[in-house]
C-alpha cells in the first residue's frame, strides 16, 4: 500500500447508517439500526480488514460498498470509473444453465463486460478443476462442484476493489488449498481489498488496516495489531461478565 499524501482514494463511506422497521420491541421503536453513522476511507492497493461479532453489520457494509443495498442515509463516494465487487459463492447461478453459461452470467453480474465475460471462461473452467462437467447444467452438480464453480468465477473476475466476505469453504482439501493460497496471492497483490473474517489473526496477517464494528458502529480503527488486541479484550470483558450472570442466576436458583 502507498503511504501518505500519495494515496489514491477508492471509495469513501460518509456517516453512513441502514434502519429497517419490524415488529419486534426489542428494537428502538421498531426500528432495527443495522448501521449508525459509519465513516471510513478506503485506498488503492489497500487490504482493508472488519472484524466484529455476528450481527453486528460486517456483511450489509460489503452490500452497500457493492451497491446491492442503499444505505438509509449518508453517502458512498466511488472512485470515478472504479468497479467493486462482492466475492460470494453462486451469484446469479440457474441450475438449467452449464457452468459455462453460468459462469459467463455471473461474471457480467459482477460487472465484466460480455467481451471480458468470454475471456474469463476458459481460466475458469481449467482452475475449477469440472472437466467436461463445465458444459453440463448446474442442477447435476454436487455442493462441491457448485462452490468451486462460484469461487472461481467470483476470483477471476477482475474489478478495481474486491469485497470477501469471510473464508470460503470450496471443497475438498486440495482444492481449499488452492483456492486459499489464490485469495492470498490477489489479497498481497495489487489488488485493492476489503476483507471481512471472524479470524482475526487471518485479518491481523493480511491486512493493512482493520475496523471494528460492533453494534453496528465502528468501535476502533487502525493498525490491526492495536485494533484486534481491543477487540479480543472486549471479547474477554464479556465472557467473564456473562459467566459472572450464569454464577449469579444459578445461587439466585438455590437460595
Amino acid at each position: 500500500m502507498t503511504a501518505g499524501s500519495d494515496r489514491k482514494l477508492m471509495l469513501e463511506l460518509k456517516h453512513v447508517s441502514l434502519d429497517y422497521h419490524s415488529s419486534k420491541g426489542t428494537f428502538d421503536h421498531g426500528v432495527h439500526h443495522v448501521l449508525n453513522d459509519v465513516s471510513f476511507k478506503l485506498y488503492e492497493n489497500e487490504t482493508l480488514g472488519i472484524i466484529g461479532r455476528n450481527g453486528v453489520g460486517k456483511t450489509t457494509s460489503l452490500r452497500i460498498m457493492a451497491d446491492i443495498l442503499a444505505p438509509t442515509r449518508g453517502d458512498i463516494i466511488t472512485r470515478r470509473g472504479a468497479t467493486a465487487s462482492l466475492l460470494t459463492l453462486g451469484l446469479g447461478f440457474r441450475p438449467d444453465l452449464s457452468g459455462r453459461d453460468n459462469a459467463m452470467l455471473s461474471a457480467v453480474l459482477q460487472g465484466a463486460s460480455e467481451r471480458e465475460a468470454i475471456g474469463f471462461l476458459e481460466e475458469i473452467k481449467g482452475f475449477s478443476e469440472l472437466g467436461d462437467s463445465f458444459e453440463e447444467p448446474v442442477k447435476t452438480y454436487s455442493s462441491g462442484m457448485r462452490s468451486r464453480l462460484g469461487f472461481t468465477t467470483a476470483l477471476m473476475t477482475h474489478v478495481d476493489i474486491l469485497l470477501i466476505d469471510e473464508v470460503l469453504s470450496v471443497g475438498d482439501a486440495q482444492f481449499k488449498a488452492k483456492a486459499e493460497q489464490a485469495m492470498k496471492e490477489r489479497i498481497c497483490g495489487e489488488q485493492t481489498v476489503v476483507f471481512v473474517s471472524h479470524s482475526d489473526s487471518q485479518v491481523q496477517n493480511l491486512c493493512d488496516r482493520v475496523i471494528w464494528l460492533d453494534k453496528g458502529s465502528i468501535a476502533a480503527q487502525g493498525d490491526p495489531e492495536t485494533v484486534i488486541a481491543q477487540y479480543r479484550e472486549s471479547i474477554r470483558t464479556q465472557t467473564r461478565a456473562n459467566k459472572k450472570r450464569l454464577a449469579d442466576v444459578s445461587t439466585d436458583l438455590k437460595a
